[in-house]
C-alpha cells in the first residue's frame, strides 16, 4: 500500500468550527490541500492540520524560529520548526518564502501559473497574495527544498523580500494604469527606491523593519499612511477641477437633498456649498484632500493639475508606543521629472541612515521620533518645521509647548517671499 493510502487523517473537531461561518474558512483551504490526491504536500497538510489542531485543544503555539536562508541572502526565509515534530513529522519543518511582487501588483496569468507550478513542485501548494508588507507568501516547506524554490522563482524573475531587521519588501497601488486620480508614477517611485536600497533588504542592518508604501492618491488602497515608516501619498496643490455641467447632471440625477445629506455636508472642513442653480462652490483653501467627494462624483470633480506626493513618516502597528499614523514631513514633493524621482531616493536615503544611526534596538522609526521630538528629527534629516506637520493643536493657547509657534511665523515669512519671488 502506497504511503498515502495509509495515512491516518488526522481529526480536527476544533478546526472543524471555523467552517461553519458564512465566509470562507483557511482551513477549508488545508483541507483541499491535504486532500489532493497525489500530490506530495498532502501528508504535509495532514500534519500541518493534526499540529493546529493540537494547538487549538492545549492553547498553545508549537513553533519554535531558527536560521534558514539562501545562498547570498540574510533575510527573505521565515523559517518554523516543529516542536511536536515526533506526533507530526511530514510537516516539522514548514518554512515561508517570502518574494517581492511586482510593481502595482501587476501579474500574467501564464506568471501566476508558473508560481503555482513551482511552489507544487518545491513546496505545500499554499501561497498567499499578499502579506502587509506586500509580500507574495510561499507558505510551507523543508529546509532542504527552500534553495531550490528560490532558484526556479529566480529564474522566472522574482526576488525575496525582506525579513527581519531589514528594509521589507514595498508596496504600490495598480495606480496609473487603471486609476484616474493616480498622482504620480508608483511604479518607477516604487522601482526607484527599491532596486536602489536592495542589498538593506537581503542583508538585515537595521535596529528592525522599515517599510516603504507607495499610493497613487489619498484613498491609500495600500494602507501607507497607517502601515508604513515611509509612506508616499500622491496629491494636488492647485484647485480641484470642477466640470458645471457635470455637477448639474448629478444633482439632477440623485436630487439636490441626496446631494446634500450624500456629499456637502459629509465634507469634513464644509468646504464645499450648493449654489441656488445647482452648481458647486469649493473653498480650496480649506480642502483636506479627503477624497470623498471625488470618489462620489467621479465625472464632475477631479484633481488639479499641479501633482505630486505628500511624504509621511513613522506609521505602524502597536509595538512600543501603539498604533501610530505617518506624520506628515514634506507636505508636496513633486514628481514629474527623473531629477524628481531622485530627490525621493536622496530623501529615503537620508531618512534610513537616521534611522539606522539613531533608533533602539526592536524600534521603528515612528517610535523613534516619538521618543526624541520631532523637531529634533527635522533638524537630523535636514527639513525647515512646516506647520502642516503639527499632529494636532496645542490644548491651551496661552501656553507654548513646543517650539513650533516661532518655527510657523519663520515659515510664513519664507512662504510670502517665495511668492513675492514668483
Amino acid at each position: 500500500m502506497s504511503a498515502e493510502e495509509t495515512r491516518k487523517v488526522h481529526s480536527t473537531p476544533n478546526l472543524d468550527q471555523l467552517e461553519d461561518g458564512p465566509w470562507p474558512s483557511f482551513v477549508t483551504g488545508l483541507k483541499r490541500l491535504r486532500d489532493s490526491k497525489g500530490k506530495k504536500y498532502a501528508g504535509m497538510m495532514n500534519d500541518l492540520l493534526g499540529q493546529l489542531e493540537h494547538s487549538y485543544t492545549n492553547r498553545l503555539g508549537y513553533w519554535k524560529g531558527g536560521t534558514v536562508s539562501v545562498f547570498g541572502y540574510g533575510g527573505g526565509i521565515i523559517p518554523r520548526f516543529s516542536e511536536v515534530a515526533d506526533k507530526f513529522p511530514e510537516s516539522k519543518e514548514f518554512h515561508t518564502l517570502r518574494v517581492q511582487p511586482p510593481a502595482g501588483l501587476h501579474y500574467t496569468t501564464d506568471i501566476l501559473r508558473q508560481m503555482c507550478d513551482i511552489w507544487e513542485e518545491h513546496g505545500s501548494g499554499l501561497i498567499a497574495f499578499h502579506g502587509q508588507s506586500g509580500d507574495i507568501m510561499f507558505q510551507g516547506t523543508s529546509t532542504e527544498n527552500t534553495q531550490r524554490a528560490f532558484d526556479a522563482l529566480n529564474d522566472i524573475g522574482f526576488d525575496l523580500g525582506g525579513a527581519g531587521p531589514a528594509l521589507r519588501t514595498s508596496m504600490s497601488c495598480v495606480g496609473h494604469a487603471r486609476c484616474e486620480v493616480s498622482m504620480y508614477d508608483e511604479i518607477k517611485a516604487h522601482r526607484s527606491v527599491i532596486n536602489e536600497f536592495l542589498d538593506e533588504m537581503h542583508r538585515p542592518a537595521f535596529p528592525y523593519k522599515f517599510k516603504f508604501k507607495f499610493s497613487g492618491c489619498p484613498n491609500d488602497c495600500v494602507n501607507a499612511i497607517h502601515r508604513a515608516d515611509f509612506a508616499v501619498i500622491g496629491t494636488w496643490k492647485d484647485d480641484m477641477k470642477v466640470d458645471q455641467d457635470e455637477v448639474k447632471a448629478y444633482v439632477g440625477e440623485v436630487g439636490r437633498k441626496y446631494m446634500i445629506d450624500s456629499v456637502i455636508s459629509m465634507c469634513p472642513t464644509r468646504a464645499l456649498s450648493l449654489n441656488d442653480d445647482d452648481t458647486l462652490e469649493v473653498d480650496n483653501k480649506s480642502c483636506v484632500r479627503c477624497m470623498h467627494c471625488l470618489n462620489v462624483m467621479k465625472k464632475a470633480l477631479s484633481p488639479g493639475d499641479e501633482r505630486g506626493a505628500s511624504i509621511l513618516i513613522g506609521g505602524k502597528r502597536s509595538l512600543k508606543v501603539g498604533d501610530l499614523m505617518g506624520t506628515v514631513v514634506i507636505p508636496f514633493l513633486p514628481l514629474d521629472t527623473d531629477e524628481d524621482y531622485e530627490n525621493l531616493v536622496e530623501l529615503a536615503r537620508t531618512v534610513m541612515e537616521f534611522f539606522a544611526e539613531n533608533a533602539l534596538e526592536h524600534e521603528r522609526i515612528g517610535e523613534t521620533i516619538d521618543r526624541i521630538g520631532m523637531p529634533a528629527f527635522l533638524e537630523a534629516i535636514g527639513v525647515n518645521p512646516d506647520p502642516n506637520m503639527v499632529k494636532h493643536p496645542r490644548t491651551s493657547s496661552y501656553v507654548r509647548t513646543d517650539d513650533f509657534t516661532e518655527e510657523a511665523e519663520k515659515y510664513f515669512e519664507r512662504k510670502a517671499r517665495t511668492e513675492a519671488a514668483e
